[in-house]
């Protein structure tokens, strides 16, 4: 009952939390008007400004913020104990993640649905946006880079998960091609298109299909690189309601629902344990198998700040201001709906991250595969004698934990070289267990999460709350093989939702950037006004897509060692040479985004206490990580001679205290004084501070 507390206490604080401090911030401080002409109105175009209902941006919005980041970050920051994790997770979704994606979304609706970075030159100083602009360049090229290899590596882990995942394109082309319509309801597409997706789910790994899941899951990384990429540069360029809306859109009905599954499961479990773990076996009853706290696991980085930057979406991101303000802005039609999208999104997706942690903290204690031989990280014997049953797990150095369920008993023995040892009084034989035996409670937990590096990897994170969840949908009766294809295929389709959004925030923000440069560079015009030479190819939608989904196949491509030996069979993991700048420069951008909004709010005389500290907090905690990683330590980037980390991070740091000192020295000239932008739209211009 103690995990099932957990979650409900946490969605009932996400509930209040959206109809008190969402609406005060509406309200009060943003002064949402149904009467104001949003930019999808004024700008309407057909191709990226589009009026659209609040539920479908909500979709978007959602699934594109999401990705994997809810996923992986809990998963391995719960090594510092579930109530760090989860405290960070619920207070930082409502008083800074939501906040920050709220905030960036009605600044972005009130100055033409422009990115943040293009916002920061207004409110601001000029040459800010230059600066905010080349940071969000940087991280969503690795963000491309990247997310090819995360679906490649789920689908290579999950095969059942790939085709469910590429039939949601036509379906997502027809749902948009029939919303589009007009007078076309909402409801039965929905209902259509969620059922026969989730039939795929069922089914999709049946006959032929199980073989041609089979055949896609033996593509090298860089093939599905390459063609994920390519179907990006496609959903970037079409109009937003041909496939990234709509495909968003039911992603969303799909992901919501098997939350919704999820948190039935877990009711399940609490009340009649899980399903059982083998023949012979009953399920084990459901309970926290992580620490509360741990200060030091090992292998572990410090707790602080290391938390705040591995446990980012979820909680707060800086990836979700580009996603608030260069896409969701851009399609809703009402200002009161931002709160719903921009507030209310975020804390669904602390809800999320809230269940990862319930999953891989007790949901993994209801039944755990391990891999069994030598190569194993560990190897896992599951017995029954005397009616009660012993959880055996090896970890390193051939230490065994073995677990008696019946009285909680936990004994540590170290076996040598020896294929039988004694633990409890009894002998056991390791050499005869076989491989898919199942680990249960505590064991479970000690076996995924020996040290940090066991755990940290791609696999090891998702694997733990895939396992998870899906017992707790088996606990309802779902047989595993769809369970774990269901969790799967959440995994994938956030990755995907995210991959295609942000390639056209690259597109939006090279757009910007090459008007941006133009402008410094004296660049010409045509006589029609457009930019020309290659600042105009680059504001180009389709050579701003180029470029975008190019560079990112480039640093793909790159080897992780030396070009020596490098084979295209091998290839599609060079993103993972500037992943480690990620997370300390994903959460810079929180908190420089959070900046903007203080002097959106500073310039109107609005109240700033509610914004400085979390503002502050997400300043201060991405220059401590990255100079921990910089400077610290044998495993720091100087110490390990990465000089291109080394540069890039020092750079970063640069261009954040440079735009700090900005900020500081802007305060005292412009309490109360609007925007240049601001004011003509007010038809004032006399007003214009010249500190603009």
């Amino acid at each position: 009952m103690e995990t099932l507390a957990i979650a409900l206490l946490a969605g009932v604080g996400f509930i209040v939390a959206y109809h008190t401090y969402g609406r005060w911030l509406g309200g009060k401080i943003f002064a949402l008007s149904a009467q104001a002409i949003c930019p999808s109105e004024k700008y309407k175009d057909g191709v990226d400004y589009v009026p659209t209902d609040k539920g479908v941006v909500f979709g978007h919005h959602f699934t594109s913020i999401a990705g994997t980041g809810p996923i992986v970050g809990p998963a391995i920051a719960v090594m510092w104990g579930w109530v760090p994790a989860l405290l960070w997770v619920v207070l930082g979704s409502i008083f800074i993640g939501a906040v920050h994606d709220f905030g960036a979304l009605v600044v972005s609706l009130r100055n033409k649905g422009q990115t943040v970075g293009d916002v920061a030159g207004r409110v601001m100083k000029p040459r800010v946006r230059l600066l905010f602009l080349s940071i969000l360049f940087m991280a969503l090229t690795i963000v491309l880079a990247i997310f090819g290899l995360v679906i490649a590596a789920v689908f290579k882990q999950y095969p059942a998960a790939i085709f469910p995942c590429i039939i949601q394109i036509p379906i997502a082309v027809t749902i948009g091609v029939m919303l589009h319509r007009k007078g076309v309801n909402l409801l039965l597409p929905s209902l259509a298109a969620l059922g026969v997706m989730y039939l795929t789910v069922i089914f999709g790994n049946a006959g032929p299909l199980g073989a041609f899941n089979q055949a896609l899951a033996g593509w090298s990384i860089m093939t599905w690189v390459v063609v994920l990429l390519v179907y990006s540069y496609v959903a970037s360029v079409l109009p937003v309601w041909t496939l990234l809306q709509p495909r968003d859109y039911i992603n969303s009905l799909q992901l919501i629902s098997a939350l919704a599954l999820i948190v039935l499961g877990l009711f399940a479990a609490a009340f009649a344990g899980g399903a059982p773990v083998a023949e012979g076996i009953k399920g084990e009853p459901l309970a926290v198998a992580a620490p509360a706290f741990d200060m030091a696991p090992a292998g572990a980085p410090f707790i602080f700040p290391f938390l705040f930057i591995t446990i980012a979406c979820g909680a707060c991101s800086g990836f979700h201001c580009l996603v608030s303000s260069g896409t969701s802005s851009k399609q809703l039609k009402s200002e009161p709906d931002a709160r719903f999208v921009g507030y209310g999104g975020m804390l669904t997706e602390g809800f999320l991250a809230t269940l990862v942690i319930v999953a891989c903290c007790a949901g993994l204690g209801l039944g755990s595969h391990a891999k069994f031989g030598a190569e194993a990280d560990s190897t896992i014997s599951a017995t029954l004698i005397d009616k009660k049953e012993y959880n055996i797990a090896r970890g390193n150095s051939n230490s065994f934990i073995v677990t008696e369920t019946a009285s909680g008993t936990v004994t540590t023995v170290t076996a040598d070289s020896a294929t039988t040892f004694s633990a409890n009084g009894l002998t056991f034989d390791y050499t005869g267990a076989t491989a898919g035996v199942v680990l249960t409670g505590k064991a479970a937990w000690n076996n995924r999460y020996a040290s940090w590096g066991t755990a940290k990897g791609l696999g090891a994170k998702v694997g733990a709350f895939v396992d998870g969840a899906a017992n707790f949908l088996k606990s309802l009766g779902l047989p595993a093989g769809i369970a774990v294809a269901l969790m799967g295929v959440l995994v994938a389709s956030f990755a995907g939702t995210t991959l295609d959004t942000a390639c056209r925030l690259q597109r939006y923000v090279i757009q910007e950037l090459a008007a941006t440069l133009s402008a410094v560079t004296g660049g010409k015009k045509s006589e029609k006004g457009e930019l020309t030479g290659v600042w105009g190819t680059l504001a180009n939608k389709h050579g701003a897509t180029v470029f975008a989904v190019t560079l990112a196949v480039a640093v793909a491509a790159a080897p992780v060692g030396s070009w020596e030996g490098w084979t295209w069979a091998t290839a599609g993991k060079g993103g993972l040479l500037l992943w480690p700048l990620f997370g300390a420069t994903n959460q810079l951008l929180a908190g420089l985004a959070l900046m903007v909004i203080f002097f959106y709010l500073w310039r109107r005389d609005k109240p700033i206490w509610f914004i400085s500290l979390p503002m502050i907090f997400m300043l201060i905690m991405p220059v401590w990580a990255m100079s921990d990683q910089l400077f610290i330590g044998e495993a720091s980037w100087i110490a390990q001679k990465k000089w291109l980390l080394v540069g890039i991070g020092l750079a970063t740091i640069a261009l954040e205290i440079w735009m700090i000192i900005e900020a500081f020295l802007l305060v005292p000239k412009v309490r109360g004084v609007l925007e240049e932008s601001a004011l003509e739209a007010e038809g004032n211009p006399a007003q214009m501070s010249s500190t603009c």
